[in-house]
């Protein structure tokens, strides 16, 4: 088996090789595309076994779906993880492939988990879904404050459909600049592309068991549950809620030494679209929810409304991951979740008075 450090980037890729067999060994700098693909082939073509390790990138998705295609071995690995391995000051590229082949021979290679080709271009659907819906946003909160700095009666400004249902735009007589008249017509335009890639979502959820029962959650709907599914992937990757939140950056950054421990801002770090859901569909669920709207006010008078916000989505995140891992759907997760056992509780021990 031939196995392949591939220190990519964009233009190129410089590799250190080695054959476990014969423990041959060789150095290359591959350009893109042409030279890696032409590289690559002709390994197949010999019948070769091939293992590539390479960092975790965004500009390597065409070099993945040719290894898949050849039906060679990929890792990808933490990209952090593999630069606290580097022991040397010096860095170049040669330095980097040779890392990278070391880590995979001596089998501590820090090897990530990556979503299938179907999960990824769901992903996409939902992120072309939601850039089309923020630049709808923009042009109607454009045309509305168009329409107020012309004192326009609001009855006969831009109206924006309740619910599920599409944004209309209504001629509106202060509206007689290009501008503002190509931002309506955009706008309109945007509509029934939207709406089309809703009913995508829609489809898709339809098939998916898992997202159908985290859509039985208030405030959760098929956008949020798909997302939630598709970005976490599997739930048996985490051990408990903690981990959850902390992958989708839902817990405060920390600085501590000794006995001085500081908490900051929330780091962040996972995924910014379902963190984005997380929070509009807590917001629906404090709404909808006595406990929770209970819970919120709570945090609100003592942290921010701010702070609350992001608390109850990572209480949402958190339940949603119970949920899933559990099989269990709303009603279930009641009668089994954290609060049962408690006296009173009408799913729980009954409170003896007697």
């Amino acid at each position: 088996m031939i196995i392949i450090g591939a220190d990519y980037h964009p233009a190129f890729q410089q590799i250190a090789l080695v054959d476990s067999e014969t423990g041959e060994w060789n150095e290359l700098r591959l350009e893109h595309r042409e030279g890696a693909e032409k590289f690559y082939r002709d390994l197949a073509a010999q019948g070769m076994k091939v293992g590539v390790g390479m960092e975790a990138s965004g500009h390597a998705r065409w070099f993945e779906r040719l290894l898949a295609e050849l039906h060679f071995e990929s890792w990808i690995g933490d990209a952090a993880e593999i630069r606290s391995k580097r022991v040397r000051k010096q860095k170049t590229d040669r330095q980097d492939a040779q890392l990278l082949l070391r880590l995979l021979l001596e089998d501590r290679f820090p090897r990530v988990w990556v979503p299938s080709w179907e999960n990824r271009d769901l992903r996409q659907l939902l992120w072309h879904r939601h850039r089309m819906v923020q630049t709808r946003t923009r042009l109607m909160n454009q045309l509305q404050a168009v329409g107020a700095q012309r004192r326009t009666p609001p009855q006969e400004r831009v109206v924006a459909g309740s619910g599920t249902e599409a944004t209309r735009v209504v001629p509106v007589s202060s509206v007689g600049e290009p501008a503002t008249a190509g931002s309506a017509g955009v706008a309109g335009w945007l509509n029934p592309t939207i709406a089309e890639l809703s009913a995508a979502i829609e489809g898709e959820v339809e098939s998916c068991p898992e997202a159908q029962r985290l859509r039985t959650h208030p405030g959760v709907g098929s956008l949020t549950a798909l997302a939630f599914v598709l970005i976490v992937g599997e739930a048996e990757r985490f051990q408990c809620g903690k981990q959850i939140a902390s992958y989708l950056g839902l817990v405060p950054s920390e600085e501590s030494s000794g006995d001085r421990r500081r908490l900051g801002h929330i780091t962040k770090q996972g995924n910014s679209l379902l963190r984005f859901l997380l929070v509009e569909a807590a917001q629906v669920t404090v709404r909808s929810d006595p406990e929770w709207r209970s819970k919120f006010f709570h945090l609100a008078l003592r942290r921010g409304r701010k702070i609350a916000k992001v608390a109850m989505a990572r209480r949402l995140a958190v339940r949603l991951y119970w949920m899933w891992r559990k099989g269990w759907d709303y009603e279930e997760m009641k009668k089994f979740g954290s609060h049962a056992g408690q006296p009173g509780h009408r799913h729980g021990v009954q409170q003896n008075t007697e």
